[in-house]
């Protein structure tokens, strides 16, 4: 579909949490640039494949400055004295740093202000070492404000007027990340915008407009899998004086269970690992959430037609944020099955 529409596009590579086994497959599949988060990855991905161009997707932080320009070939920017301090190192390293100047298009989390940008080009245009080599905009990272062909238009304009006043070639339009495929799918997209960043839709096939799965897609590559540790039938209603929980959660009580059994099971995983069971979908359509503490959590299995015992997997599919905490939990054992 990218080549079809003449776009670049980078695997956004954070949700590996640098497992070196993934990494090592998904860098033989061929992207030419591949993106990240945590520095950390970038170092791992640069031991693995020296000769891929790596981006870091957010402005960095001034402590790990030196190792951006060892590892990162590209970084994001939106602070003008980040860029001098990169600028600075690159010179002291001897090498050409590229950046990409994030604009901000009303999601209100990283980018310079459009008014701003004449202004903040050109003192980045006479810093040595640095070339620019983009601009770029993310949304629906932080507010939910979702691209539109008019967000996308003014990018591709912000391009044309830095063209325009300095007459410089700015190569990359980067448009944005998985929330831009539906758009691209409907042919919504100017053919300014010729860079895309693709983390969830690459991993979990969906389409973050309809919330559903792109057709020839799969939401299954990642698949958590835990094994049951005690299954018992106990009263449906906590009883007991009752506080809120360690996570804050203060229970109801619907007095219409009082007296009812409810035939639970203890996972041997917690919201150390998964961060909210909000993340996670049973592959059994009949198993539903109780609750959850730090290493365990306790589902209803009361109506399924298996029965359930210990020492049995139960297999979730799971959203982009719950991958992120199960690939980021050292307790959780990574498999790659071909």
């Amino acid at each position: 579909m990218f080549r079809e529409n003449n776009i670049e596009w980078a695997p956004v590579l954070k949700m590996l949490c640098g497992n070196e086994k993934y990494l090592d497959y998904i860098l033989t599949l061929g992207p030419e640039q591949v993106c990240d988060a945590r520095l950390g990855n970038l170092k791992t991905i640069k031991k693995l494949a020296p000769h891929k161009e790596t981006i870091y997707i957010k402005p960095p932080a001034k402590k790990i400055i030196p190792d951006i320009i060892r590892f990162a070939d590209v970084s994001f920017n939106t602070e003008y004295i980040t860029i001098k301090w990169l600028s600075k190192e690159a010179v002291k390293q001897d090498k050409i740093h590229r950046v990409i100047i994030m604009i901000e298009l009303g999601d209100l989390r990283e980018g310079i202000m459009g008014e701003d940008l004449i202004d903040f080009y050109q003192k980045v245009f006479e810093l040595p070492n640095i070339e620019v080599v983009g601009i770029g905009s993310n949304l629906n990272c932080l507010s939910g404000v979702m691209p539109s062909k008019d967000k996308l238009i003014q990018l591709s304009l912000y391009e044309q007027l830095i063209e325009a006043k300095f007459g410089k070639k700015i190569i990359g339009v980067s448009g944005g990340s998985s929330v831009m495929v539906p758009l691209l799918m409907k042919g919504l997209v100017p053919k300014g915008v010729n860079h895309f960043r693709i983390g969830e839709t690459l991993f979990f096939g969906v389409d973050l407009f309809e919330n559903e799965t792109i057709e020839n897609m799969k939401d299954d590559v990642f698949l958590l899998h835990s094994e049951i540790i005690e299954i018992t039938e106990k009263p449906a209603i906590p009883y007991g004086e009752m506080e809120a929980n360690p996570s804050g959660e203060t229970f109801e009580i619907d007095e219409s269970e009082f007296g009812t059994l409810q035939k639970r099971a203890i996972l041997d995983i917690g919201l150390l690992d998964i961060t909210k069971i909000e993340f996670l979908k049973a592959v059994d359509p009949e198993l539903s959430f109780i609750g959850a503490s730090s290493d365990m959590l306790v589902l209803n299995v009361t109506d399924t037609q298996k029965e359930y015992k210990v020492g049995d997997v139960v297999t979730f599919k799971m959203t982009y944020m719950g991958a992120l905490g199960v690939m980021n939990s050292n307790y959780i054992e990574k498999r790659l099955i071909d």
